[in-house]
């Protein structure tokens, strides 16, 4: 089991800065990637930016350029640093792990509660 617990969220104006923490604690040993995913009111959950156990990353391309992931593996612990926010970044953000076992290969999905990020002036 893995637990997830996600920080830092709250308002700022457009065009600001803001970081969100996620901290992972169980069997971490097992996470195969590590991910921010957000969900504004009516639409889907999507992902914002992911990166993997060896480092790879991912954005969403309309993060692409102000948004950065980065993980700190002894700490167990992603971050994403969210520059020039936009009223549309508006959303509550969710930190997601894959958890993979070495043996049978099978894979879950871990989700934390959620922090929110209000982009408003």
């Amino acid at each position: 089991q893995v637990q997830l617990v996600e920080s830092g969220g709250g308002l700022v104006q457009p065009g600001g800065s803001l970081r969100v923490t996620c901290a992972a604690s169980g069997s971490t040993s097992s996470i195969k990637a590590m991910g921010w995913y957000r969900q504004a009111p009516g639409k889907q959950r999507e992902l914002v930016a992911s990166i993997t156990s060896e480092g790879s990353l991912k954005y969403a391309d309309s993060v692409k350029g102000r948004f950065t992931i980065s993980r700190d593996n002894d700490k167990n612990t992603v971050y994403l640093q969210m520059n020039s926010l936009k009223p549309e970044d508006t959303a509550v953000y969710y930190c997601n792990a894959v958890v993979v076992a070495l043996l049978t290969h099978f894979e879950k999905n871990y989700w934390g509660k959620g922090t929110l990020v209000t982009v408003s002036s």
